[in-house]
């Protein structure tokens, strides 16, 4: 790699809650300078990440970026391949993927080589998007055949206040109006209505 090459590293991971460790000493072995680090908390759907689009501002074609796996870019078939054109046709920048040494765009400069990286990446970018859309048909499934089951998702609902049944009664009778009731056992109006049906339905 030329000494005139700038490094870039860029990370990614889901959600919050997951680790960037991995990634970010795969980057630093690399070389890549800390300032040069760009990372994501956030899904791989799409590419609107705030800490990518800074990264792509910066690229030219005296970069070189550093990912660890081509998933970490993107997860969409489309989407990715459009990103890598964007990097590596418009920008002019290299890619090194670094789990898959073919996906390393500073080698093999001419038309074959090209071709052949090219096609490597629509091949594990395809099967990355078959994985997600795999994942999430299951989990799909899985919290389908949980409601069929009886298991409920979401928070539980508060139990209703002891005065909630004397204030339904008033309001059903018309003693009373609806703000007023929703006052009285400290809900919105919006959330009474809607606890009254409930509440209406299970003791019709």
């Amino acid at each position: 790699m030329s000494e005139m090459k700038k490094i870039y590293g860029y990370g990614r991971v889901s959600t919050r809650s997951q680790n960037l460790d991995r990634q970010l000493i795969a980057l630093r072995e690399c070389g890549v300078p800390e300032k040069n680090i760009y990372l994501d908390k956030l899904s791989g759907k799409d590419f609107d990440r705030p800490q990518y689009k800074k990264l792509l501002k910066k690229l030219n074609s005296d970069s070189v970026l550093f990912v660890l796996s081509v998933d970490r870019l993107g997860r969409s078939y489309r989407d990715l391949s459009n990103q890598w054109r964007i990097i590596t046709k418009e920008k002019g920048a290299d890619v090194v993927v670094l789990d898959m040494p073919i996906l390393d765009t500073r080698r093999d400069k001419n038309l074959f080589g090209v071709f052949i990286s090219d096609l490597m990446l629509s091949l594990l970018s395809y099967v990355a998007e078959m994985e997600f859309q795999a994942i999430h048909t299951r989990q799909t499934e899985g919290i389908a055949a949980a409601r069929i089951r009886g298991v409920k998702f979401g928070r539980p609902k508060k139990p209703l206040p002891n005065s909630f049944c004397d204030v339904y009664k008033k309001w059903k009778s018309g003693e009373i109006t609806g703000t007023e009731a929703a006052k009285r056992v400290n809900m919105p109006l919006s959330t009474f209505r809607y606890r009254a049906s409930t509440y209406e339905e299970r003791n019709s």
